[in-house]
């Protein structure tokens, strides 16, 4: 059977890892941590999967925290009003639930199965000179490990990257104690609250090393009031910065904040990036090609809370192209085409995310606050994070939005 390389143990590259063993490929998976020092080490990320790239984990099996984690059966937005208020303020019910897992708790169970599974396992900080001498070894060399010197084979590809900065500040907290929130104590929802000219913060729900938990998660404008995370080393700064910025700008969450405590001493992260797609294929000094997969290839802003769902998507498109390929070699043309097939998914998160990092136009805005009076438009707003492409058809365009709208009105 063909032998497989992935430099990378997240999301994509994990996933892809497992269904390519699953299907008898020889596959050796790159790491440059253990799974001990990542199940122990500091949180990595915020992570909320919609029922699409939850069913990728179910096809193959490796839905193993799925009875555990928090069941998110909706998606609420508020936006504060200019008296520190909700001027606006809706949930709307998911389709399908969606679920957080710690990466932490995720990839470090991951990583034990795929070895559990007779796979070949490299705890190894790679280089580009050892990818060098690789792809000579193994038929198919991925990278999926989304910083680094690696990323740097990859040109950014300026005609589907406006920014070349980043656009948020980005701060994240773990924690224990949250209250419900008392319009809706009967369901578990993401809490989008839109805080105008100033930034975001994400609350939801998540398992984590030491069971239930929520994430609080601020996006803060660059140079704004939120965007003071950088520098701060003691996580328990880092809390009291988060509460002390929800009791501020959005007091109807710090309302059940108020008793919170950090999960761990790991709980916290902060740091920025700018949104960037890049060129699909690496070239190796020794004339060798890999293929770059999930972040590598299009990394989004969170403020959408694509990341680890498009990542899922990735591998399984990765996957399915991957097996159709049978014995033929996986040239420079085939790398493209597997790229572009995943791309006619991300290419819509990509639009969706970059358009909600701007300034909302008025067709927009009035969509958001429709929500609140109009079920269906709160419905469908939400069930766009799981099928991102739907926003094609209402959020763009004016005459589209105000169709929608009409159509969502009772009659």
């Amino acid at each position: 059977m063909r032998k497989i390389l992935i430099v990378g143990a997240g999301q994509s590259g994990l996933q892809l890892a497992l269904g390519l063993q699953a299907q008898g490929y020889e596959v050796t998976l790159m790491s440059n941590r253990t799974a001990d020092e990542i199940r122990y080490g500091r949180v990595m990320s915020t992570q909320c999967m919609f029922h699409t790239a939850l069913q990728h984990e179910r096809d193959l099996g490796l839905n193993f925290w799925e009875p555990q984690a928090p069941r998110i059966e909706g998606l609420g937005v508020s936006v504060a009003g200019p008296d520190g208020t909700r001027a606006v303020d809706w949930v709307g019910r998911l389709d399908g639930y969606a679920q957080s897992v710690d990466q932490r708790v995720k990839m470090a169970g991951w990583m034990d199965t795929f070895a559990q599974r007779g796979g070949q396992l490299v705890i190894h900080g790679a280089a580009v000179s050892d990818l060098d001498y690789f792809s000579r070894t193994y038929d198919l060399v991925l990278v999926a490990a989304g910083k680094g010197e690696l990323v740097s084979m990859f040109e950014r590809d300026a005609a589907r990257s406006p920014f070349t900065e980043p656009q948020r500040a980005l701060a994240v907290a773990y924690v224990h104690g949250l209250g419900p929130r008392p319009e809706h104590p009967e369901f578990d929802a993401v809490r989008c609250n839109l805080v105008p000219g100033v930034g975001e913060l994400f609350v939801m729900p998540t398992l984590t090393t030491g069971g239930r938990a929520d994430i609080l998660f601020w996006e803060g404008l660059p140079g704004g009031p939120l965007d003071v995370f950088r520098g701060v080393k003691d996580p328990a700064e880092h809390l009291a910065l988060t509460l002390e910025l929800m009791e501020r700008f959005t007091p109807w969450e710090y309302a059940r904040a108020t008793k919170v405590e950090l999960t761990d001493a790991g709980g916290t992260l902060a740091g920025r990036y700018a949104p960037t797609v890049r060129k699909p294929v690496g070239r190796l000094p020794g004339g060798g090609l890999v293929l770059g997969v999930g972040d590598v290839v299009v990394a989004n802003d969170p403020v959408t809370g694509q990341g680890s769902n498009s990542a899922a998507k990735c591998a399984a498109r990765y996957l399915e192209s991957i097996v159709e390929h049978g014995d033929r070699p996986f040239d420079e043309a085939w790398m493209q085409a597997t790229f572009d097939r995943y791309w006619e998914t991300a290419r819509h998160v990509t639009k969706w995310t970059n358009a909600m990092l701007g300034v909302p136009p008025e067709h927009v805005l009035r969509l958001i606050g429709a929500g609140q009076e109009l079920p269906a438009v709160a419905h469908r707003f939400a069930n766009g994070f799981n099928d991102p492409a739907d926003f094609e058809n209402f959020l763009y365009e004016p005459e589209k939005t105000a169709a929608f709208l009409e159509s969502a009105a009772p009659a």
